[in-house]
């Protein structure tokens, strides 16, 4: 397990979430810490013209019923780096669910903004960013599966308290 996965889900003193970020907002590359290894490794390039538009990682102290900690899309005002502890407020997340190989289990997405950002400060929820924003996230989602063989279907999109219900429920450290 990664160093900084031990971590709580949540900052004890602010309540912000502990997210570890894999791969950065513009990157094609996308990263995933192996624990055998105990390192980062490159999963897959995107095709060309096709980057993360936000830092894109996982929560720390999570796992869903994927095996994998939550993710979570991280808006920040720069990019951050592969490994990157960024705390970050929670304003929802995309239910979706995602087939491979004719099986189907949800894959959620929590949405967060740094605490840090400048940019997004004012964004409480996702109902604070523009549709179209929305819009494109989602697609971007769906084209990133499609080209590694999977399907990723969005059900809805829900507020910042659904989302820090997932990440009670799926917290694995027994820490919140």
């Amino acid at each position: 397990m990664n160093a900084l996965q031990k971590l709580p889900p949540r900052n004890r003193k602010s309540g912000n979430l502990n997210v570890v970020i894999d791969t950065p907002k513009g990157c094609r590359n996308k990263f995933a810490f192996d624990i055998k290894k105990k390192a980062y490794l490159l999963k897959t390039v995107l095709p060309e013209g096709s980057v993360f538009p936000f830092d894109f990682g996982s929560i720390a102290g999570t796992k869903a019923d994927d095996g994998d900690p939550l993710d979570a899309l991280v808006l920040m005002d720069e990019p951050a780096f592969t490994g990157c502890l960024v705390e970050a407020r929670a304003i929802g997340v995309i239910e979706a669910k995602q087939t491979e190989k004719g099986t189907t289990e949800r894959n959620d997405r929590i949405v967060a903004v740094a605490a840090e950002s400048h940019t997004h400060r004012e964004i409480k929820s996702l109902t604070d960013l523009d549709s179209n924003l929305i819009q494109e996230i989602e697609r971007f989602f769906i084209s990133y599966n499609e080209t590694r063989g999977k399907k990723f279907k969005p059900l809805g999109l829900r507020g910042p308290k659904r989302a820090l219900k997932l990440v009670k429920k799926y917290r694995s450290s027994g820490k919140s």
